[in-house]
């Protein structure tokens, strides 16, 4: 399970290296899927669309941890699960790419 960001399906100004790091790793994920999944292993790659409930973005981005009463940020209880659900899906349904992001 590979975790991309916003910047893996485009880029945006300043963020050059990122997204170029980012885009890699999509391309990488599915490269990897298209070789290892006749073999059985699934691989998947999760766009994280938002900010997560960290300390990091508690002290650097209080205006945006202050969304967090709205679902305004993702809770790293909830992304654990998703790719939980990703590790247990049949193969007969798996999915490649999934995005994550905060309700409102």
């Amino acid at each position: 399970l590979f975790t991309g960001a916003t910047a893996s399906l485009r880029g945006g100004k300043g963020f050059s290296a990122f997204a170029g790091a980012k885009f890699a790793l999509r391309a990488l994920s599915q490269s990897l899927a298209r070789e290892l999944g006749p073999q059985g292993v699934h691989v998947a790659h999760v766009v994280i669309d938002g900010a997560i409930d960290t300390a990091f973005i508690r002290d650097t981005f209080p205006e945006r941890y202050a969304l967090k009463a709205q679902d305004g940020i993702l809770q790293p209880d909830a992304i654990a699960e998703a790719y939980w659900q990703l590790h247990r899906q049949p193969r007969n349904a798996w999915t490649h790419e999934m995005d994550l992001r905060p309700w409102s």
